[in-house]
């Protein structure tokens, strides 16, 4: 690079011949002495070793000779200044180039003026003295200047003992750029822009004047610790051999090359490199994804997304991050934090806790626990002034007052900092939490999160939590849910693949194993489709299970189809609901085309349960249809549904909407259905015949309804014709129907038995 040829500036000063108005015989400043009719210069002819030149008798400690015209100085072009000078008379003094250098505003620059002096020793000889000036701290770079200069006013010095003669035969001002640089070098070095490296001085702009100069190139960044005072955004794509101070408190996006690698380059430490390089996803990048390289990272500490953003609560364009493996490294940040305290609790206001004593303890997004409190009940916001929680969910039965109990699990990705994040995605990558971190916390709010093909291994507590409505929406898709606690039997386990508070989650085509829970579910409008969820153990016979899936509250409108249920079931509850006393129905649940299986379990074992809070609670909507029922190993179960009746009960005459049809059993004694088609056969004759529903009815409900009564084989000979009245709610159960003849009849008939009522 050459400045006076591709830029056309011309450097040189005049010869001096041209005349001394334009040499100062101070800094070269407009308005100062020059040389012009100084008693003290004079030009001298040339001779066969020296031009035409100036002589010069000095008579100051420091007699200067400046340009008047100011050179400019420009990012990444190095200029070599020099001059040569002979002695011819008198002491014998010393000569450096020298300059005044102005910064951007016309002021003097604080920087490095001289070059080093020549001790001119011999009379008549040819000296030649040079200095090189650039912006560079570079090996042969005399004069190192800061950003701000913007020019300078060039000559030099005479120094030492007065009453001398010294010739000049010229100032020489050229382009040494080229000694430092080839235009065929494919990367443009900071160094040669300012940048100084030492981990201290503000390289910002020495950046910006480098990447703005790239024109296509790599921005080479050399050995050394590069400090970034303010935000820096780079067009151009970045080499890395030095790093970026890790104090640098400013935004640092690197948009050509934008990924985990470039910056792992950048900063030189996994952790500092992530969470930089999340602090630019989520700072309008060129780039909608993270890619981390395929590479393994280790993590010391939870990476809080919302601090390494640092400026904004909320963000909604799609973001992603991609293709790695982020691992849990041992340190105590993982560490649980928890705390205990007094607060109140009022129904009315069903997601506060009032009156928190020493509310400061409590952790956004700590797990709430104590009487009454329902399952992955978090705290969203701690409001500090008013000694305040705000919560994920209601509390179905707390207390007015009471002590509970607050634990912070630590995570891998945590967002609970975001007020608000939409549309982001996380895709193949695996959590190894080593049973120290749990992996994602959701945002506080947010629509359409996908968590597509990764892998939860071994999180310590949970896998995903959500504390607010970040998971409104969210698909959950192909990924595998290993548990930290599958050594334990069930009843020991703690860990939850996932909870979530709102609507529409899509939850397809996962494996979760030995978790307490899979999935602790509330909102509505949900698809469970394809999922393997298995947690058994190796407690032998009889051993205890526990609920794949919590569904907490009544009105649930969700799907279950072709999944696989494993040692678990399916729980539908309503303990997410402060007014447990209000009257709608638990339903709006189907259940399609599944495969239930268990083994080594007590005979009372089930696979769909039904868990009322609350007295005399009732079914509306519950669809079981075409799904295989299968007990393995030897052992029986007794049915497949049942009731919990631990917190509440069911009215069995209010049931309304209940289809139990086509399914397989195997292993079953008692095969549910509704409508129930009953054999029954009368030997001998009776008037009243009662046929029992022997408990094939679902939830051990009543016999509301019969859809019609189907003589099977010849009823006795005396038969009439008419069919018989019918009583329904028969038997010490209420479960069976009663016949009703017009004369004593014997036979056989199928009793089609609704536990439902016809809407």
């Amino acid at each position: 690079m050459n400045k006076a040829v591709t830029d056309g500036i011309d450097l040189m000063p005049p010869a001096f011949s041209d005349g001394l108005s334009v040499w100062s015989s101070q800094d070269g400043l407009a308005g100062q002495a020059t040389y012009d009719d100084a008693p003290n210069a004079a030009l001298v002819a040339g001779g066969a070793d020296f031009g035409e030149c100036l002589e010069i008798f000095k008579t100051d400690s420091v007699q200067r000779l400046r340009y008047t015209e100011q050179t400019a100085i420009t990012p990444g072009c190095y200029l070599r200044v020099s001059a040569r000078v002979k002695l011819v008379g008198g002491n014998r003094p010393s000569v450096r180039i020298a300059a005044y250098p102005l910064t951007n505003g016309g002021a003097e620059a604080t920087v490095p003026s001289t070059g080093d002096a020549v001790f001119l020793e011999t009379y008549g000889e040819v000296y030649e003295v040079s200095a090189i000036v650039g912006q560079g701290a570079r090996g042969g770079v005399d004069l190192v200047w800061a950003q701000n200069v913007a020019g300078a006013h060039f000559g030099l010095d005479l120094i030492g003992d007065n009453n001398c003669s010294v010739r000049i035969e010229s100032i020489v001002i050229e382009d040494a750029t080229s000694n430092f640089l080839r235009n065929l070098m494919d990367w443009v070095d900071v160094r040669d822009y300012g940048a100084v490296g030492d981990g201290v001085t503000d390289d910002t702009d020495a950046f910006y004047a480098a990447d703005a100069a790239s024109a296509g190139r790599d921005l080479l960044v050399p050995e050394g610790e590069f400090y970034i005072g303010s935000e820096l955004t780079l067009d151009a794509r970045v080499r890395f051999t030095g790093k970026i101070a890790h104090s640098s408190p400013g935004r640092v996006a690197l948009t050509h090359n934008y990924n985990y690698d470039t910056y792992l380059d950048a900063f030189q430490d996994e952790q500092v490199a992530l969470e930089r390089a999340l602090g630019a996803l989520y700072a309008f990048t060129d780039h909608d994804s993270l890619d981390l390289c395929g590479r393994q990272i280790r993590l010391t500490r939870p990476v809080d997304v919302h601090a390494a953003v640092g400026d904004r609560d909320t963000f909604g364009n799609r973001r992603a991050i991609r293709n790695g493996y982020l691992e849990a490294a041992s340190s105590s940040a993982w560490n649980d934090a928890t705390a205990t305290s007094s607060a109140s609790y009022d129904s009315a206001k069903p997601l506060e806790l009032t009156d928190v004593v020493n509310v400061a303890q409590i952790e956004q997004g700590s797990l709430v626990e104590g009487t009454g409190v329902g399952r992955e009940v978090y705290v969203r916001e701690v409001d500090i002034p008013n000694a305040k929680l705000i919560l994920s969910q209601p509390l179905y039965a707390a207390a007015g007052t009471q002590t509970y109990s607050f634990t912070r699990f630590r995570y891998m990705l945590d967002y609970s900092g975001f007020t608000s994040i939409n549309r982001q995605c996380l895709m193949q990558i695996e959590f190894l939490c080593n049973r120290r971190a749990s992996a994602v916390m959701l945002a506080q709010s947010g629509t359409a999160w996908h968590i597509h093909d990764c892998w939860f291994v071994r999180p310590k507590d949970r896998a995903i939590t959500s504390i607010g409505e970040g998971c409104n929406g969210i698909s959950i898709e192909s990924n595998e849910f290993l548990s930290p606690d599958g050594d334990q039997d069930v009843g020991q386990r703690t860990s939850i693949a996932f909870n979530t508070n709102k609507n529409d989650m899509k939850i397809r085509n996962n494996r979760a194993v030995q978790f307490l829970h899979f999935a602790v579910v509330a909102g509505g409008g949900h698809l469970f489709v394809g999922n393997h969820w298995w947690q058994g153990d190796n407690a032998g016979e009889g051993a205890a299970r526990s609920a794949g899936v919590v569904l907490t509250n009544k009105n649930v409108k969700t799907v279950f189809t072709g999944n696989y249920c494993d040692n678990a079931f399916i729980e539908l509850t309503d303990e997410h609901n402060a007014n447990t006393a209000n009257d709608n129905p638990y339903g709006n649940l189907t259940i399609t085309g599944n495969i239930f299986t268990c083994s080594d379990v007590l005979r009372s074992f089930t696979y769909i349960r039904i868990a009322p809070i609350g007295p005399n609670r009732y079914i509306d909507g519950i669809s079981v249809t075409d799904n295989a029922f299968k007990t393995i190993g030897g052992d029986i179960i007794q049915r497949v549904d049942d009731v919990d009746t631990d917190r509440g009960t069911l009215d069995p005459t209010r049931t309304r909407g209940v289809t139990f049809t086509g399914n397989v059993y195997e292993n079953v004694v008692i095969r549910t259905q509704n409508p129930a088609a009953v054999p029954y056969t009368k030997f001998g004759s009776a008037t009243t015949w009662t046929v029992p529903t022997a408990g094939r009815l679902p939830f051990g409900l009543r016999a509301l309804t019969v859809d019609g009564v189907s003589p099977t084989y010849a009823i006795s000979s005396s038969w009439d014709g008419r069919l018989p009245r019918v009583a329904v709610k028969q038997g010490s159960a209420a479960d069976a129907i009663g016949l009703t003849w017009s004369e004593p009849v014997g036979g056989g008939v199928i009793v089609h038995v609704r536990c439902d009522l016809h809407s």
